[in-house]
């Protein structure tokens, strides 16, 4: 019996008992029918071929379970003819009955569903073609989703109990932190901009990360911070901090994007970067989640540091990044938009789809500590790296962005799947990421995804946990403000105690340069609110709204000095160059980014050209020294 290579496939059900098959095995499968055996091994496979015949290849179908039949389905309307095992117990949570062991061929009894497949679990070309007439296709993989968020995660624990002597088992409740993303992605775009432009992003010019101190200068503009703050460790051997996870993504996806590039050691914003400054933001962010599906920049895998040899002989093992985020970019198109999904039920289902994909193809090669006894290869550390992949990907990237909102808890024994690694006896985590526990697809998500073709921010869930007075304070009600309400508050209002605070245009002025609009802030507050907003904040929020249009940003423009006033009014009246500048007092004129290059060429036809910057003192000695020298070409 010759080894089965499963690229190869098994054309017939004859090849298939001759070839793939020895007398033993024959033997207990044709008990199976029922039927006096011969002892020829031919005779035997003409025995399940007769047994497989006309009708009763449909009775023999008909009279397996509902799971069984499942079995048969997956593969009958599969591009592939190989049961495909992890997929399969990923979608129905089972896997079917194969008999007394899961290779019958090792001496066990097979069960009838082995009449189906052969080798390494293998339908024959032919009998799928026989079977594809009768056998209705399998049910489709859904996404199981929650209409509200929980308040807590049962987290496991494991610990020693000193009366009892005894390790204990057990979940313990942990409050869900609540991070909805989709407004203050578009605002946080804006200062991230603004930031580059000022000049105050430094990054690596081989790594192309953030440094340290440009790091706390972003995590000093995104709204809350980042999503754990830092505490001191109380000892050094238990460093609970996660680290930055939004202001180390940010520099990266503005890269990717193409909005801005490295000049010496600090960002520069690109034409696309500033002309993002002027344009809807959830425009850009779409097209950023794009490029950075494709981007070849950086590897979110190595974001996992304690997984070792990433940058070493495990390097030539690794998938294309692409193809992994491809993956979990279709997998996100299939959930439904504004619900709540657990990340394993997103693996599950990931799993269960045709986007199942892989980081490594030789995990021998990654490990933790050390490669002899910490490698990824071992049994047991199947979908750990997929796992904290797609964790990394969602929380440091899509939530970044605007596309999910998230749910987390602290990634401090947030999952035990790796504790039975070598090696990770003293990792308080294996990623940063692992206490993301739940998401929802936003409607900027869904927008960013290619679901709907346009932008609708989703509507504020009406509840009172705020009153709003006449007098302009906002005083907090109840125990249901959750840290988005206080964020949202903070950014459009002066914080005067605990529970209050206070309306002012300089601070609502300041919230609609970061990006917020009137009718935003005016939704919020009256959804927190329960009731109209008083007279006094309406007329407040109207008249600071008409103060910040009074004025326009116009966009970039160059300023052009000229000599003497009268060489500024010929240019600013010539015909070729004034459509393209305007005045700007005297001897200075201002010409539009979008202008610069049809102003020079008219510029030059009048018979001057722009000097660069500081080259007018220069240019005028220049010209005086040759006015004291002939000239060569005059005295010829």
């Amino acid at each position: 019996m010759r080894r089965y290579d499963a690229d190869d496939g098994i054309p017939t059900l004859d090849m298939a008992l001759s070839e793939f098959m020895n007398t033993e095995d024959l033997k207990k499968l044709g008990a199976l029918t029922g039927e006096k055996l011969p002892t020829r091994k031919l005779d035997l496979a003409q025995v399940i071929i007769r047994h497989l015949e006309g009708e009763r290849l449909s009775t023999l179908w008909q009279g397996l379970d509902q799971i069984d039949r499942a079995a048969v389905a997956e593969v009958v309307h599969s591009s592939s003819t190989q049961f495909p095992a992890h997929r399969f117990r990923a979608k129905y949570g089972q896997d079917p009955k194969w008999g007394s062991a899961d290779e019958y061929r090792c001496g066990r009894n097979p069960s009838a569903l082995c009449f189906f497949f052969y080798g390494d679990r293998i339908m024959p070309d032919d009998l799928q073609a026989r079977l594809k007439a009768f056998v209705p296709p399998p049910a489709e993989t859904k996404v199981q989703f929650l209409e509200r968020l929980p308040t807590t995660y049962d987290r496991p624990f494991e610990r020693w109990n000193e009366k009892k002597k005894e390790r204990e088992h057990g979940t313990e409740p942990i409050p869900l932190t609540l991070r909805e993303s989709e407004r203050s992605a578009q605002r946080e775009l804006l200062s991230i901009l603004r930031l580059i432009d000022a000049g105050k992003v430094t990054v690596s010019e081989k790594t192309r990360r953030a440094s340290a101190a440009s790091v706390e200068t972003i995590t000093a503009v995104l709204e809350g911070g980042d999503y754990y703050p830092f505490v001191p460790p109380q000892n050094k051997w238990r460093d609970e901090n996660a680290g930055p996870m939004r202001a180390f993504a940010w520099p990266l996806l503005i890269q990717a994007g193409g909005l801005a590039q490295l000049f010496g050691s600090k960002l520069h914003l690109t034409k696309p970067g500033r002309k993002a400054l002027a344009e809807p933001a959830a425009h850009t962010l779409k097209n950023l989640w794009e490029k950075w599906t494709d981007t070849a920049l950086f590897d979110e895998l190595s974001r996992i540091e304690c997984v070792k040899g990433q940058t070493g002989k495990g390097k030539h093992g690794l998938t294309a990044v692409s193809s992994r985020r491809e993956a979990i970019f279709e997998t996100l198109m299939e959930c439904p938009v504004e619900r709540w999904i657990s990340t394993a039920e997103l693996l599950r289902f990931l799993r269960a789809s045709e986007s199942e994909f892989t980081v490594s193809r030789n995990p021998w090669s990654l490990y933790i500590c050390e490669l002899q006894y910490g490698s990824l290869g071992y049994s047991g550390s199947e979908g750990i790296l997929e796992e904290r992949y797609m964790l990394c990907l969602l929380f440091e990237y899509a939530a970044t962005l605007g596309l999910i909102d998230v749910g987390f808890i602290p990634p401090a024994g947030a999952r035990r799947d790796y504790h039975k690694l070598w090696g990770t006896d003293d990792l308080l985590f294996f990623s940063r990421y692992d206490g993301l526990m739940f998401f929802r697809v936003t409607a900027l998500g869904a927008y960013c995804l290619g679901v709907t073709q346009s932008c609708r921010s989703a509507p504020l869930e009406a509840k009172r946990v705020l009153r709003v007075l006449p007098n302009l304070e906002i005083a907090a009600i109840g125990a249901d403000l959750e840290p988005s309400d206080r964020l949202a508050l903070d950014a459009c209002a002066v914080h005067t105690s605990e529970l209050t605070w206070r309306l002012q245009a300089r601070k609502l002025l300041e919230a609609f340069e970061a990006g917020s609009s009137v009718e935003e802030i005016r939704e919020f507050l009256a959804t927190r609110n329960g009731a109209p907003l008083p007279d006094t904040v309406s007329r407040l929020l109207e008249d600071v709204a008409d103060r910040s249009a009074r004025v326009q940003d116009c966009g970039l423009v160059r300023l052009i000095e000229c000599a003497d006033v009268t060489l500024a009014a010929l240019i600013a009246n010539d015909t070729r160059t004034r459509k393209h500048c305007l005045r700007a007092g005297e001897r200075h004129l201002v010409v539009p980014a979008g202008f610069e290059t049809a102003f020079r060429r008219g510029l030059r036809e009048i018979g001057y050209l722009i000097a660069p910057a500081g080259a007018h003192g220069a240019n005028r000695g220049q010209a005086t020294a040759a006015k004291e020298t002939p000239s060569p070409i005059a005295e010829a």
